[in-house]
């Protein structure tokens, strides 16, 4: 039986190897989508164009301008003298935000008084809006603090003292690129998987296959144990690339990300095995993965927390795999995991991955009569 389904695999991998397009799936795309979102994709802002109308020809509008003009998150486009100037800017995106400063904002600090500083933003794009504005009010604390010790309001009433746990610096790509592990495996194994079956049927030796001495269930795990190579291959190298090129820190157990990937895979290989067994073409499989991948990713937390969706959405969530495993490689990156903090989501990843194998192999036999 071993000889039997080491032989389909063999042919499986030619079938693969031999194939340029195939290469081409198998290679490309995931080396380019591991550049674009390890560089490209981050919930970080740097050089926010902002103008400034500013009224007050004091000393303490020009000290608060300044460290705007001093941090590299800020990059003035435009200096505007009066009102009619900003909403032209804002509408043609030429300034994501302006500050104005009114003509008392000095003299009303001398005199302990509060002083106000009006923004005016893009709020077009939401998320970079907030964004924005964090950045904005950060500025703002810290020339408050500096304009109390300097001029004797005393110690402000309330100070924040911020550590930030498992990501001291607040990067963005420490959170995206173990990400990537998760998105870019779950890629390529579907592919994979997804079109083993599709192709025996489309090329025609699919009634060839069934006329060997093998039994559905070997040539199922024939058609399985490629997926399970390729994709424990092609995530076992973007997590080196996460930790050697992009430098994200990777603090837990090697044993824990091993068994979560275990898990993923067959679950993977489960779902991608019950859309090729439903495929009649290679064209209806790519379709049926990318029907199936799209909402995975969304409903995953890789962008968006699951705790900001509708609770009807959460409860979806519970059956996407892809969701267990994104918190496993985020624990084993950044906090640390090990074995015995992840069996939550070891446990339904093994349970859908059962019953994805399962559902695949009756649609299999069932597609077979």
């Amino acid at each position: 039986m071993l000889a039997r389904i080491w032989a389909l695999v063999i042919k499986e991998f030619l079938a693969l190897l031999r194939d340029k397009k195939s290469r081409l799936v198998l290679i490309g795309p995931p080396i380019i989508q591991l550049v674009v979102f390890g560089y490209a994709a981050t919930f970080d802002l740097n050089h926010i164009p902002y103008a400034v109308y500013n009224e007050d020809p004091g000393f303490a509008s020009r000290e608060l301008l300044g460290r705007f003009t001093g941090s590299q998150a800020f990059q003035q486009v435009a200096t505007i003298q009066n009102e009619g100037q900003i909403a032209p800017l804002i509408n043609q995106e030429k300034a994501l935000l302006v500050l104005h400063i009114g003509p008392h904002f000095t003299r009303d600090l001398l005199l302990h008084h509060p002083a106000q500083v009006q923004v005016i933003i893009d709020g077009r794009n939401s998320n970079t809006a907030t964004l924005a504005l964090n950045y904005v009010n950060s500025v703002l604390i810290a020339f408050d603090q500096h304009w109390a010790a300097e001029h004797g309001w005393g110690k402000p009433p309330a100070q924040l003292d911020i550590r930030a746990w498992f990501n001291p610096n607040l990067l963005s790509r420490w959170f995206i690129v173990p990400g990537i592990v998760a998105l870019l495996t779950l890629v390529v194994t579907l592919l994979v998987t997804g079109l083993s079956v599709a192709r025996e049927r489309e090329m025609g030796t699919f009634d060839q296959l069934l006329v060997t001495p093998m039994r559905p269930g070997e040539i199922l795990l024939g058609k399985s144990l490629p997926g399970f190579i390729i994709g424990g291959l092609e995530g076992s190298f973007i997590a080196l690339v996460a930790v050697l090129w992009f430098r994200v820190p990777f603090v837990g157990s090697i044993a824990a990300l091993a068994l979560g990937l275990f898990f993923f895979l067959l679950a993977a290989i489960g779902i991608g095995l019950m859309i090729s067994s439903l495929a009649v073409t290679q064209q209806q499989g790519l379709l049926g993965v990318f029907l199936f991948l799209v909402p995975a990713i969304i409903l995953s937390g890789f962008a968006t927390p699951i705790a900001n969706m509708p609770p009807l959405v959460q409860d979806l969530t519970t059956l996407n795999p892809m969701r267990y495993f994104l918190v496993i490689v985020r624990g084993v990156f950044l906090e640390g995991d090990g074995i015995h903090d992840l069996w939550a989501q070891y446990w339904p990843l093994a349970v859908i991955g059962l019953s994805s194998m399962a559902t695949a192999t009756w649609l299999f036999r069932h597609r077979m009569q």
